[in-house]
């Protein structure tokens, strides 16, 4: 029996903490004894986890350094004595690297989960010393790889693991109940986005973007699904615009997978990425999609194959590009299916579960 602690900062609704989830819920249980370590606070993926019966331990940080959570860590992880340490983002992956932390048999997996140009130089300075204190770091793509291995992270220490989203069309809601439940209309050629509004997502361009589009497209909508830090300044943006009233802010929704039929078209303009799990669920759900021309999104979508790339930073571009879709539907449906189809095959849960499995397996050969 395999046993493995997770330790992630929380276990809000978000890409990380859906990852981790779905890799806890699919070990298989007669080999793997899985348990979950959140630093600061449980959330929606906590009542999923012990559904699954996966233990659930919150330790309750409180501030960015708390001397006495990291006590309560490594307490924790010394009774448990387990066999693989897997943390994700960077205060988990501070914490399991620091000397004293880990029990010393076991063997340290830290994930990083994106192209984290948003670091601060301490933070740089302390994942260039941490670097060589992990047996393993996984990188959901290409890019997230190449990003740390430049950061100074041996080379046969990295291993990709893409993510796997599990959308289905059992998981979605028909075009038109999905538009009754969002109070769209029918005829309306709806644009949208679902995420956190933080601000590496840039959806100041895509709410320029459909000011634009909107002259052309007068019966046009865009729906932005989500919350965060971003919220009230892109409110404040919109409210300038004459389109504002078909600008739709549906704020959190727990169904928003099951939604996204609703969207004639997906928009992720973000200027930073690991591998967008909106991204990939839009896609996976047949929707045509449009993404900033950056590496983590090249690593999903081929231009004009699954999906149409546009220039960062460029709200005419992105209408450029919607307005193509928009005038093609061929086209958008064509890139639509080869992009479901890709999903389907390359990135499913299963297969993020077993490489897993196949890194647990040959860490500990290495003992």
């Amino acid at each position: 029996m395999l046993r493995i602690a997770f330790v992630i900062p929380t276990l809000d609704q978000s890409g990380a903490e859906r990852q981790l989830t779905t890799l806890a819920c699919g070990l298989p249980r007669t080999h793997v004894d899985p348990h979950v370590f959140a630093l600061d606070r449980g959330g929606p993926y906590e009542q999923q986890l012990q559904q699954a019966s996966i233990p659930v331990h919150v330790l309750h940080k409180r501030g960015r350094f708390d001397p006495a959570t990291i006590l309560r860590l490594r307490s924790a992880l010394q009774k448990l004595q387990p066999d693989i340490i897997q943390s994700f983002l960077f205060s988990a992956n501070t914490l399991v690297r620091l000397p004293g932390i880990a029990p010393p048999q076991a063997r340290i997996i830290v994930s990083e989960r994106c192209v984290d140009s948003w670091k601060s130089g301490w933070q740089l300075w302390l994942d260039r010393q941490l670097a060589n204190r992990a047996h393993c770091l996984t990188a959901n793509s290409q890019s997230v790889a190449t990003f740390y291995r430049n950061l100074g992270v041996p080379d046969e220490r990295i291993t990709v693991i893409p993510n796997g989203t599990a959308t289905t069309p059992a998981a979605l809601l028909s075009r038109s109940a999905a538009r009754q439940r969002l109070r769209l209309p029918e005829s309306a050629c709806v644009i949208g986005y679902i995420g956190r509004f933080a601000r590496q997502k840039r959806l100041q361009d895509l709410i320029w973007a459909f000011q634009l589009l909107h002259q052309t497209i007068e019966d046009s909508r865009l729906v932005l699904i989500g919350t965060g830090p971003e919220e009230v300044p892109l409110k404040q943006l919109a409210a300038g615009f004459d389109c504002n009233s078909k600008i739709l802010f549906a704020g959190h929704r727990s169904d928003a997978t099951a939604l996204l039929p609703a969207l004639d078209a997906f928009v992720l303009p973000s200027e930073f990425e690991g591998m967008s799990n909106s991204l990939m669920e839009a896609m996976a759900a047949g929707v045509p999609c449009a993404a900033s021309n950056i590496s983590p999104n090249g690593e999903l979508i081929q231009n004009g194959e699954h999906g149409m790339l546009f220039p960062l930073g460029s709200g005419p571009e992105i209408a450029r590009t919607l307005l193509r879709m928009h005038q093609d539907p061929a086209l958008s449906t064509r890139m639509a299916t080869q992009a479901a189809n890709r999903i389907h095959t390359e990135f499913t849960p299963r297969q993020m579960i077993d490489q897993h499995l196949q890194l647990y397996q040959r860490l500990q050969q290495q003992k």
